[in-house]
């Protein structure tokens, strides 16, 4: 579990702000992306700065990390006024970003990849030894076991933000940036982490801290500046603020209840796992009924988005079987599976899910197609009309059914995605990080739909790295650990976070 953070405990003295923004602006093409912003960051201080997509913060960060130019404003960093051409400009003046978004080479190694653009010489050629032995201090700090020498293709999503965050710590910025950096990580690794953010902040360095998991800002940060709509709404010490408090000013309203959870009528066994083998696998069973909320925890590595592709076809199983309805079913392929009602939403949309230069609408359509197409034509019409009606019950926010899925929030992304699932008619959801990257309004909508799918009689199961929302919104919990079930929370709504940590460590 998490700990709180002390903010006058182990500081040393702010001399300086390290980064000043004031009265910043920015549009792009049909967009005010930024109407007015401020922003400062001290010297030994982990800043959140937090808000709903499209509120502004990205926009922010890239402006400090040179990706983009501010249209008027004021931009100090270390006391001087900035004007940076580009990226590389930032990281020279101390600045290091980590994006939402994993920059990655897949082909090179991790110790190629964390020392990428400053490579360590000796006598002209790189020198191996000393990027590997530092590759293994920078990992080593955050926790982590993971080989310098391999490849990052063949890292987990969670291992590749581990290597993300060493990268950026092996440069010795003295601004830190950080862009949802504990999206893929689970509460271990989240823990050692902000051990590694508090010891860097003890020696002077700034960090800039971005996340949707309001327990983790209120949990690291010393001060927290909320943005809406492109405006900077407010900026207060974090023990000014309560979670309520907090959610209201980001969305401009008070959200009752954060979770959501209908009562459904729980039926019987739909979906039956028996001994399920695969990579990272080792003989899971359970059963699911319809009108289930079943979640999956775990720590990451334990096998939970591997059985989640299992069961889908995505990767090859290596003995055996799953069942619908008491009926053996043979699933060596998605399309096998999407054939007999299962479907699944992947943990990485982006990569896995969506085709982002294609519009909404044939993101929509991908695995329906044949319901609207003759021959080599498609029936346009009938295919926007069956969106029309998903877009009216998910509501789903877009301009038009053409508009590219990558301008989207990542909650109407999700919705496009589920919209695209609902219209084959699937009765077995599979949710691997459903809220991953979304803000808290988005993630209130896919707690009320995930609770609607239930209540029309479907199987729902979800994987999570959040273990609140799972204890939010899951009536049944099974908890993984190397590859197998190690228990199950019967009761989800009575549990702990510690019963379920207790499971899986």
């Amino acid at each position: 579990m998490l700990s709180r953070h002390d903010p006058g405990k182990s500081k040393l003295a702010k001399n300086y702000p390290l980064v000043q923004m004031r009265e910043v602006q920015k549009a792009f093409p049909g967009v005010q992306a930024i109407k007015n912003a401020s922003f400062e960051l001290n010297q030994g201080e982990i800043h959140a700065l937090v808000g709903e997509n499209g509120a502004g913060k990205s926009t922010l960060l890239k402006i400090l990390s040179g990706v983009h130019f501010p249209d008027s404003g004021i931009v100090n960093v270390l006391g001087q006024p900035i004007s940076f051409q580009g990226p590389l400009d930032a990281m020279r003046a101390g600045m290091a970003t980590i994006y939402q978004e994993l920059t990655l080479v897949p082909t090179l190694t991790v110790a190629a990849n964390i020392f990428l653009g400053h490579e360590k010489l000796k006598m002209g050629l790189i020198d191996s030894a000393h990027e590997f032995d530092r590759t293994q201090e920078l990992i080593g700090r955050l926790g982590a076991d993971i080989n310098p020498d391999s490849l990052i293709s063949e890292l987990t999503l969670g291992h590749k933000q581990i290597v993300e965050i060493a990268r950026a710590l092996a440069r010795d910025a003295k601004v830190l940036i950080m862009d949802e950096p504990t999206a893929a990580l689970a509460p271990r690794e989240v823990s050692r982490l902000f051990e590694v953010l508090r010891e860097l902040s003890t020696k002077g360095m700034g960090v800039v801290f971005v996340s949707h998991r309001l327990d983790e800002v209120l949990t690291i940060a010393d001060r927290i500046t909320v943005m809406r709509d492109g405006l900077t709404v407010s900026t207060r010490k974090v023990g000014d603020f309560d979670r309520s408090h907090l959610i209201k000013e980001m969305v401009g309203r008070s959200i009752e209840q954060e979770y959501y959870k209908e009562q459904a009528l729980i039926g019987e066994v739909c979906l039956e796992v028996r001994e399920l083998t695969g990579e990272n696998v080792n003989g899971v069973s359970f059963t699911a009924r319809s009108g289930e909320v079943l979640g999956i925890a775990g720590l990451l590595g334990a096998g939970r988005t591997e059985t989640a592709r299992l069961i889908f076809g995505a990767d090859q199983k290596q003995g055996g079987e799953v069942l619908i309805d008491g009926q053996a079913c043979r699933i060596d392929t998605p399309n096998d599976a999407v054939q007999i009602g299962i479907c699944l939403l992947t943990e990485d949309r982006k990569t896995q899910g969506l085709v982002l230069r294609a519009p909404v609408l044939d993101n929509f359509s991908l695995p329906s197609l044949g319901k609207w197409s003759r021959w080599s034509w498609i029936n346009r019409l009938s295919e926007e009309t069956s969106f029309q009606k998903h877009i009216a019950a998910l509501g789903i926010r877009i301009s038009d059914s053409e508009q590219p899925i990558e301008e989207l929030s990542g909650g109407n992304q999700q919705k496009v995605l589920v919209a695209r699932w609902l219209e084959t008619n699937s009765r077995i959801i599979l949710f691997d990080e459903p809220t991953r990257g979304i803000d808290v309004g988005a993630k209130y909508d896919m707690y009320v739909l995930i609770s609607q799918l239930a209540s029309q009689g479907k199987v729902v199961i979800v994987i999570s790295s959040e273990l609140p929302e799972l204890l939010g919104i899951c009536d049944r919990i099974l908890v993984m650990r190397h590859g197998k079930i190690s228990g199950e929370i019967s009761d989800a709504p009575k549990a702990t976070q510690e019963q379920i940590m207790a499971l899986a460590v």
